[in-house]
């Protein structure tokens, strides 16, 4: 994603006479499981890990227990996780993708600023409940999920898109419908159509920010539920314009200011799902690097919070310019919170860690006082590195005329070891430490499972009584 995009229409090619959504069914289709690098392979089964973990950890929170209720219990095979409710799949497919988003902790795309997880692992493990789906015809449909939903990102998502869509609720219902199309084992004409007709369920304001509201769980749960919903319809011989996603009132044109339409071409490099990386701190993708220069300077210095006259964090134009991520408070609601890049940074400084426990008390004195501190800036350099990289600098000025500083250059992902951890503890306190070690070998054997849904079926709550 680049932070402006050409203003000049690009005449176009021989190859884009044909419409983009035939284009994108071709390589979907085309996708075959032997083309799978093992590397994307081990990367899927990490994302569901992370998964799990957050859906696990998160499923008692307020909006995934509203998003849980919503479903008709009994009337489906499919596994809403951590419950014992069993629904039908469009019902799962939201509740499951709410869950996951409910920590702010899930899988992240930087180039389409995008969760793409949480839209394209609940759609196809509920589709895998209602007929048997085996471990490579899963991976192979979620990796062309994240394909499709990071090109078409890369293709739309600007800092001033950002500023009033949220980009996953854009590129959730096509990564959703590509991935189901793909396990549906759908032609090229069906997934062009599931593919236009998701193309018409995109949607997502980006106003909840500025308070904390809750609609941004709800939106990944709409585009997730859309998207197996388009791939459903298409099966049934529903047809979606042939140019909904590059026709004159198209996806791309209605949105992009250039009113462009360009290429968005599939597996040409290396897979997207590869560029995905796991949050290691529960908070907005944006405020994720500050954090954690702020942890690293209060590990490197000696640094009493008392001391702190000021604080400056350099940042991209596109960290700085998305909704709430510019905000010192005060903070009404943990999602605002979590969404401040002050927040954050101060939440780092006062204690040296940041996890859920920096969220219980968002009046903290101290807290505030040194959030009320901290300015944020768009640095160029950072700025013409996103979204390849996402760097950061926290600098603070001390009462001792000490000024102390802390750069890095990309976002430290959460690695494998933290991953697995946070998916024990939280599998284990919902359905026991045996069944999460069962589980966690299922998923890493996923080549060879012969049943997903069996797999799914295993993060079920025990029944009582």
């Amino acid at each position: 994603m680049s932070s402006a995009l050409s203003t000049a229409p690009a005449e176009p090619s021989n190859k884009q006479q044909i419409p983009l959504a035939a284009r994108l069914a071709a390589g979907i289709v085309g996708l075959s499981q032997a083309d799978i690098a093992a590397q994307a392979g081990d990367k899927l089964k990490i994302c569901l890990i992370d998964f799990f973990a957050c859906a696990f950890e998160a499923h008692s929170l307020p909006w995934a227990r509203q998003a849980a209720a919503l479903a008709s219990p009994g009337a489906g095979p499919c596994t809403i996780v951590g419950t014992a409710i069993e629904a039908p799949a469009a019902d799962a497919a939201f509740a499951n993708s709410v869950a996951g988003h409910g920590l702010v902790r899930e899988d992240m795309h930087t180039g389409s600023v995008s969760h793409l997880g949480i839209v394209v692992l609940p759609p196809l493990l509920a589709l895998a409940q209602g007929e048997k789906v085996d471990g490579p015809r899963f991976i192979a449909a979620a990796i062309v999920g994240y394909e499709v939903g990071g090109r078409i990102g890369r293709a739309l998502v600007t800092p001033e898109f950002a500023r009033s869509f949220r980009p996953t609720g854009f590129t959730g219902p096509l990564a959703s419908a590509a991935a189901c199309s793909h396990l549906l084992g759908l032609g090229e004409d069906e997934t062009a159509s599931a593919l236009s007709l998701a193309a018409n369920m995109v949607g997502g304001l980006n106003q909840w920010p500025h308070t904390g509201a809750d609609e941004m769980f709800f939106e990944a749960g709409l585009a997730a539920r859309n998207g197996l919903t388009a791939a459903r319809l298409a099966s049934l011989g529903a047809h979606g314009s042939a140019r909904a996603l590059d026709g004159e009132a198209g996806l791309l044109p209605a949105y992009r200011p250039d009113r462009a339409a360009p290429d968005v071409p599939l597996f040409d490099g290396a897979a997207e799902i590869l560029s995905v990386f796991f949050k290691p701190v529960p908070v907005c993708n944006f405020a994720q690097t500050p954090c954690l220069a702020a942890i690293a300077l209060v590990r490197e210095q000696r640094i009493a919070p008392g001391e702190i006259r000021s604080v400056e964090v350099g940042v991209s134009r596109a960290a700085q310019a998305y909704p709430g991520c510019d905000h010192a408070g005060p903070f009404a609601r943990v999602l605002q919170a979590k969404m401040s890049i002050q927040y954050a940074v101060a939440a780092a400084l006062l204690n040296g860690s940041v996890d859920e426990t920096s969220y219980r008390r968002l009046d903290e004195a101290a807290l505030m006082a040194l959030a009320a501190k901290v300015k944020v800036e768009a640095r160029s350099e950072f700025t013409e590195a996103f979204p390849a990289r996402q760097g950061a600098e926290v600098t603070v000025h001390l009462s001792d005329g000490r000024v102390v500083s802390r750069t890095l250059p990309d976002v430290v992902p959460a690695d494998i070891g933290l991953i697995r951890r946070r998916f024990h503890l939280a599998a284990a306190a919902t359905i026991g430490a045996d069944a999460a070690k069962a589980l966690e070998a299922a998923v890493d054997d996923l080549d060879h499972c012969d049943d997903i849904g069996a797999l799914m079926r295993m993060t079920a709550a025990p029944r009582h009584g």
